[in-house]
C-alpha cells in the first residue's frame, strides 16, 4: 500500500531541506493562545481569534503557566508554536522545520479544509539575511517541483515578520502563491526566548532570523494534479495507491 501524498510530501520536504541543514521539530496540536496568537504579535481583535475562525477549546481547559497567568486553549490555526516553543528549549543557532496538522473553523469546498497540513521552517543566528531566505525556498521549490520551475518573491504583511513577502511559482501560463515568510519580527524573537533559562536579554538581541510557512495540500494539489482537496480525506483507501 502507498503511503498518503500528504504523507510522501512531507518526507520529501524533510529531506530536501536536511540537505540545507534544517532539523525536524514539531509542537503540540493543542497549545495556548500566548503561543499561537500573543508570541507571534497576532492582534488581540485579529480575525483570527474569532470564533467564526478558530475553534476555543471549553473554559474548563485553561491552563495556569509559571508567570501566573491564565491561558485559553485551542488547536492550533498553524504551526508557528513549534517555533515558539523551540525558541524557549534551544539556543542559537537554530534551524528547524516543523510540518503537521493545523485547524481553522472554515467551510469545506474543493480548496479549503477545515483541518489541513502546514510546513514551517525557521532559522536564527548572529548573521542571517533576506538573501539566505530566498536562496533557501528557491532551492527547496526547484528540488521539489523540477529545476526549471520560476520563483518570485513579492512584498507582503504578516504580523510576526518585517519585513515579509510572499512566493509564487509560475505553474501552467500563471503565478500561484504558495508560500510565505520574512525576517523575523524581533518581538518575536524577543517573545520566544523570554522564558529560556540559557538566554538572557543580551544574547537575545545579538540574533535575526527568517520563517517561512506553506500548506502542504496546495503542493499536493499541484504536483499531481488534484483538483478537490476533499479527494485526499474521504477515507478511500484505493486513492493512495495512485501515488
Amino acid at each position: 500500500m502507498s503511503l498518503h501524498p500528504v504523507t510522501q510530501t512531507i518526507y520529501e520536504l524533510k529531506d530536501i531541506f536536511k540537505e540545507l541543514g534544517f532539523d525536524f521539530y514539531n509542537g503540540p496540536e493543542i497549545d495556548t493562545e500566548w503561543k499561537i496568537f500573543d508570541a507571534l504579535r497576532v492582534a488581540k481583535d485579529h480575525p483570527a481569534r474569532d470564533s467564526q475562525d478558530t475553534f476555543w477549546l471549553p473554559k474548563s481547559f485553561e491552563r495556569i503557566e509559571k508567570s501566573g497567568s491564565i491561558e485559553r486553549i485551542l488547536p492550533r490555526t498553524h504551526t508557528s508554536n513549534s517555533q515558539i516553543k523551540c525558541m524557549n528549549e534551544n539556543i542559537p543557532p537554530i534551524r528547524i522545520i516543523s510540518a503537521g496538522k493545523v485547524f481553522r473553523n472554515e467551510a469545506t469546498d474543493a480548496t479549503h479544509e477545515a483541518e489541513f497540513h502546514q510546513l514551517e521552517g525557521l532559522c536564527i543566528d548572529e548573521n542571517v539575511s533576506m538573501a539566505d531566505l530566498k536562496n533557501t525556498l528557491t532551492y527547496a521549490f526547484k528540488k521539489f517541483f523540477g529545476d526549471d520551475i520560476q520563483v518570485r518573491f513579492r512584498s507582503s504583511y504578516f504580523p510576526f515578520v518585517k519585513p515579509g513577502f510572499e512566493v509564487d511559482i509560475f505553474w501552467k501560463d500563471k503565478w500561484l502563491e504558495v508560500c510565505g515568510g520574512g525576517l523575523i519580527h524581533p518581538e518575536v524573537i524577543e517573545n520566544g526566548f523570554k522564558d529560556n533559562e540559557k538566554m538572557n536579554k543580551d544574547d537575545i538581541q545579538k540574533y535575526k532570523g527568517f520563517a517561512f510557512g506553506m500548506g502542504l495540500e496546495r503542493l499536493v494539489m499541484l504536483k499531481y494534479g488534484i483538483d478537490d482537496i476533499r479527494d485526499m480525506y474521504m477515507g478511500d483507501v484505493r486513492f493512495s495507491r495512485w501515488f
